[in-house]
């Protein structure tokens, strides 16, 4: 007997058809904004990582030297490898490029609520553009996709930043400031005690009183952006303050300002970000960490050796987005569910898998008998799978040129010409027949 590996899951068909349901509803909303599905291979060079965030980073990734010698890794994100499909085909591609793709990624990392070393996610970019409207419609395809789940403003909200206006703080404040450390630390503001944090912002450069000074700059509520822009006195946070209020703007005429609430003490931790920045939290706190998270990364498409291309994007996860969707009781029943069972009694395989076929071609879920199981024992079977409606065909109902239709709720049954079942009826029910 072997035992699964540890932050790697199983999903049984019941709990398969919930997530596949969720899955569907993230990906539709895209589409209805015209994104279109890619496909990205699960290894990549060690380098497209160690490059962008560190040598360190590779201890936090399944990477290894395959046969070929070659350093590889399996896919943390999704970010650097839609961004070096880009480079590959720059010239070719319509732009704004607009691209959408569900898979799994790993992670070595430590196993906790919501985190997992193998987990899915829907990644949604746009490339190409730096408009204010494209923050703005990846925080409404956002939307669309929680309230599509049943989600309502009073179950999640964006929290909206822009990294310019942390980094030109951090700048104004003193030249010799590690920007990275001081915007990461800030990344792990609710994560930390605040002891902790101070200790972070000094490691980063900053000293006490500078520390204290920045983290109360960044409770200045959205009414007072202005007095950000005077205290730092620099071109760069009067333009993010603009941007950011531009895309606000925009999410007002996308109908999804209400979800968004301004938060400078969301950065996103990782570097490649430039700009506006969002993360989803739950509205009532109980799922305590960020659902997910997006943003604009400008300059990535140019550090991967293309064009110099805007882009941003965002990427839910299923495994935290799941605890909302449980929080708020809207995660779809983990049960299966099945339009028809056509059961067979005696020898009557050619007449079922006709009638098996009529129903499959009408776009129905329809099973059949194919392990030679008695009468009751089918029966069983097509309430263990949900089945709405039995489709019996007998020895003694084909004498009769008939079929019996079964209603597995009511128990209600009653007979149907054979020859007209399911005839030109689209979705052929007891009541159609009773």
């Amino acid at each position: 007997m072997y035992d699964r590996i540890k932050g790697f899951r199983d999903f049984y068909p019941g709990e398969m058809a919930a997530r596949r349901e969720v899955m569907d509803t993230v990906e539709g909303a895209a589409r209805r904004y015209g994104f279109r599905e890619v496909g990205t291979p699960a290894l990549e060079p060690a380098e497209m990582y160690a490059d962008k965030s560190g040598e360190e980073i590779l201890e936090e990734l399944y990477a290894f030297e395959d046969k070929g010698g070659r350093e590889v890794a399996l896919t943390p994100e999704l970010t650097p490898t839609v961004a070096r499909m880009v480079v590959a085909k720059q010239q070719a591609l319509s732009k704004p490029i607009k691209w959408v793709s569900t898979r799994p990624f790993w992670r070595y990392e430590q196993v906790q609520q919501g985190r997992f070393r193998e987990f899915y996610q829907t990644n949604v970019d746009i490339f190409g553009t730096s408009d204010p409207a494209a923050d703005a419609e990846v925080l409404a395809v956002a939307a669309d996709a929680l309230t599509g789940l049943g989600l309502t403003a009073d179950d999640f909200d964006f929290r909206v930043s822009h990294r310019d206006i942390l980094g030109g703080l951090l700048e104004s404040m003193d030249a010799g400031v590690d920007t990275r450390e001081a915007i990461r630390a800030v990344d792990k503001r609710r994560k930390v005690e605040r002891a902790e944090y101070m200790r972070l912002l000094e490691d980063a450069g900053l000293d006490g009183r500078q520390a204290e000074a920045f983290d109360d700059l960044l409770s200045t509520p959205e009414d007072r952006l202005g007095e950000l822009v005077e205290f730092a006195g620099t071109d760069r946070v009067e333009a993010a303050v603009e941007n950011l209020q531009a895309v606000l703007e925009a999410a007002a005429d996308f109908g999804v300002r209400e979800y968004c609430t301004l938060s400078l003490t969301t950065a996103r931790g990782l570097d490649y970000y430039t700009g506006v920045v969002f993360e989803c939290f739950d509205s009532t706190g109980e799922v305590s960490r960020s659902v997910f998270g997006g943003g604009r990364y400008d300059d990535l498409i140019e550090g991967f050796g293309g064009q110099p291309t805007p882009a941003v994007g965002f990427a839910p996860g299923y495994a935290t987005l799941s605890l909302l969707c449980q929080r708020a009781g809207v995660w779809p029943a983990e049960e299966l569910t099945t339009d028809y069972y056509v059961l067979q009694v005696g020898d009557t395989r050619s007449v079922a898998a006709r009638v098996a076929r009529d129903l499959r071609e009408r776009g129905h879920v329809v099973e059949s008998d194919v392990a030679g199981r008695s009468f009751g024992a089918q029966l069983d079977y097509a309430d263990s799978i949900g089945a709405e409606t039995v489709v019996i065909v007998g020895e003694q109902d084909l004498e009769n040129d008939e079929v019996t239709v079964k209603d597995m709720e009511t128990g209600d049954q009653t007979t149907a010409p054979v020859d007209d079942f399911p005839g030109d009826r689209g979705r052929p029910t007891y009541d159609d027949f009773a």
